[in-house]
């Protein structure tokens, strides 16, 4: 049997398609490559480029390989464009979902790892959150993908597809062997924003707003190793084919670091000066955001065993030093 991995020559895609093949799995990969790079999937001899709204190229997929799971990770996830383009992302995230649910209830495939995220929470009520905490979406982002999480369940009621939707918070570090890593175009992350200004990428680190409610001023954010993120998605599919039910689980550290603990630490980590400006609080950015991922320790046996800030900064910096250019398709 086979997993399809949607978007899995993305950043956590890559990873989580990298450890089903360290344990065996035979692996497929769709990927449109729009945000995602080819590099990052050369260990899977299964890859199709195209897009998941392609009806026809899933039912090709479907139909040549006998897949028994599919892991969904193909959306777009920028907040800040998603306010000015949703259309894009309802079209995409959607849409996109809905097109592959109709073919995975056409072709007679039962399972679903959907890759969620904290902003279906938006501005949390109280910190750590839970998964029974109330979702209200602050961006057009976080609703899509609420959207998507609901459509999932209604088609497990509907045609028996079961699902895991696994909400996580800061995706960060990269893995262990350095052969993949975090690229993006425009980069948006806080990791991989500090190291490029400690390899004079960047001229300076922007923090946005140091008059938050918290200790040093600056927001504090849950990190969480890819690799982590990983090995839930790995757990996740064992649940579903344990035949356990459906689920939610939220996936993070349990801890929060501030915007200047990352960056003291990469200092730390890199022996490299990184300069900081700092720039008027962006709307909509709450003080703190850490996860309760209790009941995923408890119900998947989840280990996030690599998401202390100094393994996540030193696996971040080993594959950036080595990769400059990141993988250089852009």
């Amino acid at each position: 049997m086979a997993i399809l991995v949607t978007g899995g020559a993305g950043y956590i895609g890559s990873h989580t398609a990298a450890a089903l093949l360290e344990r065996g799995e035979e692996v497929v990969v769709l990927d449109n490559l729009q945000t995602g790079h080819r590099q990052a999937a050369d260990g899977c001899t299964h890859f199709y480029e195209g897009d998941i709204r392609d009806e026809a190229l899933l039912d090709r997929i479907f139909g040549s390989h006998e897949i028994d799971a599919v892991i969904h990770f193909a959306a777009n996830s920028l907040v800040q464009e998603s306010m000015t383009d949703p259309g894009k992302y309802y079209h995409n995230n959607v849409y996109g979902t809905l097109c592959l649910l109709e073919r995975m209830r056409a072709n007679g495939v039962k399972r679903i790892v959907f890759s969620s995220t904290a902003a279906v929470y938006g501005e949390p009520e109280r910190v750590p959150i839970e998964e029974t905490d109330k979702t209200e979406p602050a961006n057009a982002y976080g609703e899509t993908k609420l959207a998507m999480e609901r459509m999932i369940r209604w088609f497990d009621a509907a045609h028996g597809i079961q699902n895991v939707s696994l909400r996580y918070f800061n995706a960060a570090g990269a893995h262990e062997s350095g052969r993949i890593g975090e690229d993006h175009a425009p980069e948006t992350h806080l990791v991989p924003i500090v190291l490029q200004a400690a390899l004079g990428k960047r001229p300076h680190v922007a923090i946005f707003g140091d008059d938050y409610p918290t200790a040093d001023g600056t927001c504090i954010r849950d990190y969480i190793h890819v690799s982590d993120l990983a090995d839930a998605h790995l757990l996740a599919v064992d649940r579903l084919r344990r035949g356990e039910g459906s689920a939610v689980y939220n996936l993070g550290s349990g801890r929060g670091y501030s915007v200047r603990e990352i960056i003291e630490q990469a200092r730390r980590e890199t022996g490299r000066d990184i300069p900081v400006v700092v720039q008027p609080r962006r709307a909509g950015d709450p003080a703190v955001l850490v996860a309760s991922s209790e009941r995923a320790k408890r119900e998947l046996g989840w280990n996030p065993r690599r998401s202390d800030i100094g393994t996540i900064i030193r696996t971040a910096w080993a594959w950036h030093t080595a990769h400059p250019e990141g993988y250089g398709d852009r």
